[in-house]
């Protein structure tokens, strides 16, 4: 199958200024980025197919090559290429591009990395962290601050994270000068790679530290503090930035992730903001009326008013009782919600006094139930007659 011309596959004119095809190249990757096409083997199709292109097109000389060769100019005498002309440290090269494109889009990697990815020193970066850390909804309504204990790698102190012997101390790559790369050219190609000698740090260790074994870390088990604010949900992440494993031969840290988790509570229920609560209330308090002692967040109790003839299942709200919004000085609202409790292992007379009030009872006690089994005669009846 032929390939399509390159200016084709970008949307873009042959004279179209170099600021235009970055333009185009960055709005049709994201369109068809993997990360958003998911599965779609056509999408990855032409994700590839616009980084061929955009890589051909984005170098002066390459385009004036195209331009006058068309694909011919990539095909041919290159030799240990693929199928479109780029070798396997070509390819690695395009992480740049996507670090410039993609850094925000595919998890903030703009920022500084993840693990194992290097500085413009070439110092390769600490891995991030994770620890989860159970609190109490106590804590999460008032906030605290919690000691943790992370086992991590850190600079190793023998050699001050350089991984060379004391009294000695690494030497520049004789490859690479010290920069971590080499160049390579090939025809129309200048092909920049990371250094085989040094493996991209710029710097050879020929008497490698006893305590870290060149590493430049150990592992240590740390104490740390989290502040934990007021208001946290269950699933609340908080970042520890440089906390995490100490990068190799003195590159920078990871970071250190806390996920949250709040366990429950013996009484309460959250949603968001707001709390519920449901209390058990006796018979005679629902017909009768009364005050209730419920608990509260604060860890004190407090009165709620039950009103004459309140039924199974009424919510009563206390305002401003709930839990706090995160950063604010917003309250959430506390909901008690009563559950009629049926009288059990009655005494004779309590059993009397009920049968007595039975006899006494009639509809303006009972309208509920006295209107729903008056419906129900007058149902069964219509339909007989």
């Amino acid at each position: 199958m032929a390939k399509r011309d390159y200016y084709e596959v970008l949307g873009v004119a042959r004279n179209v200024s170099e600021q235009d095809l970055k333009s185009a190249y960055r709005r049709m990757a994201k369109e068809y980025h993997p990360d958003r096409n998911a599965g779609d083997k056509d999408a990855e199709r032409r994700f590839k197919e616009v980084n061929e292109a955009y890589e051909a097109l984005k170098d002066p000389q390459k385009r004036a090559a195209y331009d006058q060769f068309g694909h011919a100019a990539f095909e041919g005498g290159m030799g240990g290429r693929g199928p479109h002309g780029f070798g396997p440290d070509f390819a690695s090269s395009m992480s740049d591009i996507f670090d410039d494109l993609f850094g925000e889009f595919m998890g903030g990697r703009r920022g500084g990395g993840g693990a194992g990815q290097r500085t413009r020193s070439g110092r390769e970066r600490g891995a991030d962290l994770r620890y989860n850390l159970d609190i109490t909804l106590a804590d999460a309504y008032a906030g605290k601050t919690a000691e943790i204990i992370v086992p991590s790698s850190v600079s190793c102190e023998t050699c001050s994270g350089t991984g060379a012997k004391a009294g000695s101390k690494p030497k520049v790559c004789a490859t690479c000068g010290g920069h971590g790369k080499v160049r390579a050219s090939q025809g129309f190609f200048t092909i920049e790679r990371t250094c085989p000698a040094c493996q991209g740090r710029g710097e050879m260790i020929d008497d490698p530290c006893s305590a870290c074994h060149g590493s430049g870390r150990v592992t240590r088990e740390r104490k740390l503090s989290v502040n934990i604010p007021a208001g946290v949900e269950d699933g609340t992440r908080i970042r520890l930035a440089g906390e995490g494993e100490a990068g190799l031969r003195g590159g920078p840290a990871g970071d250190l992730y806390i996920f949250l988790s709040i366990a429950t509570h013996a009484f309460f229920q959250r949603d968001g903001a707001d709390v519920f609560c449901k209390v058990p209330i006796s018979m005679t308090t629902a017909a009768l009326g009364g005050q209730i002692e419920v608990p509260t967040l604060e860890g004190a109790t407090t009165r709620v008013k039950v009103p004459e003839g309140t039924e199974s299942g009424k919510q009563f709200r206390l305002k401003g009782k709930g839990m706090p919004v995160l950063r604010s000085k917003v309250m959430g609202d506390m909901y008690i919600q009563v559950d009629v409790e049926t009288p059990k292992n009655l005494t004779r007379r309590q059993r009397e006094l009920l049968e007595e009030f039975e006899k006494e009872s009639h509809r303006e006690t009972s309208p509920e139930s006295a209107g729903f089994f008056s419906r129900v005669k007058d149902f069964f009846e219509g339909k007989s007659g």
